[in-house]
């Protein structure tokens, strides 16, 4: 049970007795009206090596041959989703009806919601990097294990898949029409604790990438990012950014606030980077590069030479 509401409140603020005990992001206790638990004080699991985000060093991860294509069910299906803003970030409720199985992982998975990362800084919004280099936002896809699925007794007792997140970084480009009904239900979520629906029905699949684009991914284990952190997170993250217009990433920290009093703006609401502790990270396999243009014209000159002789 402890797990399931990790899940279905991934970011969201617990009743505690003590406001001091309350965790929170960097820039809230650097706050003067904050007093909370930063990143480096966070507990429970938050301490362990396993532990999320992490920088993706792209020269050191692997080409796992098993990693194939998804496949998603559900994805397509328009919704007018609850959103809400919980006090850490923006939560879209997803319900019961999509799932993703293929790409390596062990079973299907259920989506319960998702949620974003971000900055008002175009290139320190991303909980994970790549190579060192942070994105203007990231979007977790956060998906519960299926029951039924037999495993071994120690799989049972300690499962290091139980959720499966689907990561996508953001970068600043084009204006992106299937994002727009989330950005207009910011306006209506401003204090934590507030909620609404989107007015335009849309589905997942109008806020990622083309499915053919979704074949390229990261691929390691590790942990929930934030508290209790815990490590039994399959992550998946894609190479593929998602583009929004500028206007559209700073409008989370423009009308998003992490108090009720309307004083902080909700932003950088980012964990910083964890040790790898020699985990593997492990890509899909991609699609053999082209011949270089200087190869065809060798391999002509071979042939005609080759042909030369011939004669």
């Amino acid at each position: 049970m402890r797990l399931l509401f990790a899940l279905l409140a991934l970011a969201a603020a617990r009743p505690l007795a003590r406001a001091e005990s309350h965790w929170c992001y960097e820039i809230q206790a650097k706050a003067s009206n904050y007093t909370c638990l930063a990143p480096n004080r966070w507990g429970e699991y938050c301490q362990s090596s396993h532990q999320s985000p992490i920088d993706i060093v792209t020269s050191k991860v692997q080409v796992n041959h098993s990693l194939g294509p998804f496949s998603f069910s559900g994805y397509d299906k328009k919704h007018e989703w609850t959103v809400q803003n919980n006090g850490h970030t923006v939560m879209v409720l997803l319900g019961d009806e999509a799932t993703v199985a293929g790409g390596g992982l062990a079973t299907r998975y259920r989506a319960k919601q998702l949620h974003l990362h971000w900055s008002e800084v175009l290139d320190e919004g991303s909980e994970h990097s790549l190579d060192g280099d942070r994105f203007a936002m990231e979007i977790h896809i956060v998906h519960e294990k299926e029951n039924g699925i037999l495993r071994n007794k120690k799989e049972a007792q300690d499962p290091k898949d139980e959720i499966a997140v689907l990561a996508f970084l953001v970068q600043a480009g084009s204006e992106n029409d299937g994002f727009q009904p989330l950005v207009e239900a910011l306006a209506d979520i401003p204090k934590p604790d507030m909620r609404t629906t989107i007015k335009k029905s849309s589905s997942l699949l109008d806020l990622l990438p083309k499915e053919e684009k979704l074949r390229h991914y990261f691929r390691y284990l590790g942990s929930l990012t934030t508290p209790g952190c815990d490590e039994k997170v399959v992550w998946t993250v894609f190479m593929e950014p998602i583009q929004l217009d500028k206007d559209q990433i700073l409008a989370f920290s423009q009308k998003l606030y992490y108090d009720k009093a309307q004083k902080l703006r909700m932003t950088d609401n980012v964990r910083p980077l964890q040790r790898p502790s020699h985990r593997q990270v492990f890509k899909s396999q991609a699609a053999g590069p082209l011949l270089p243009l200087a190869l065809p014209a060798l391999l002509a000159a071979t042939l005609s030479l080759m042909a030369g002789f011939l004669h």
